[in-house]
């Protein structure tokens, strides 16, 4: 029963992760097509908030209770499937730091333009590219990370 409810949580807790990953990419994208300084600005806002909220707990339970679900199954620590999906895991960690910088950043500087009703500035936009291409690898490490978890290949 113990492995069910830890199993359990842990596949809540990488919905959460990538559910809200993936929404706030969304989201933000699709915000800052737009070029609104005010829609920037809230939305901007809500997804560093969602990242406080939902992604940082998860990144820090996910690892613990994956470590936790190999104990318990059984599983050697050192199976592939195990070390990629950490390596993996590590690498959109990896992407995920800068993104949050960026992300506060951006916030603030949307804030500004739309407070003081001028465009958002020339550094905005090269934040906005960076955080884009941290965003695509650290998906597809995720993505893959789920097919390592359901196939256990290697």
């Amino acid at each position: 029963m113990e492995y069910l409810i830890v199993k359990w949580l842990h596949i809540l807790s990488s919905t959460l992760l990538f559910g809200t990953g993936l929404g706030s990419a969304y989201y933000m994208y699709f915000a800052n097509r737009c070029r609104d300084p005010q829609v920037i600005a809230v939305v901007t806002r809500h997804v560093v908030w969602a990242d406080w909220l939902f992604t940082t707990p998860t990144v820090i339970f996910q690892p613990l209770s994956g470590l936790y679900l190999a104990y318990l199954a059984g599983f050697p620590l050192l199976s592939g499937w195990i070390i990629w999906s950490f390596a993996l895991y590590f690498l959109a960690g990896a992407c995920w730091l800068p993104v949050l910088w960026l992300q506060l950043r951006m916030r603030d500087m949307a804030e500004a333009a739309h407070r003081h009703s001028q465009t958002l500035p020339p550094l905005y936009w090269r934040y906005g590219r960076i955080w884009l291409g941290l965003g695509i690898p650290a998906f597809i490490a995720m993505v893959i990370v789920f097919y390592l978890m359901v196939v256990k290949p290697l």
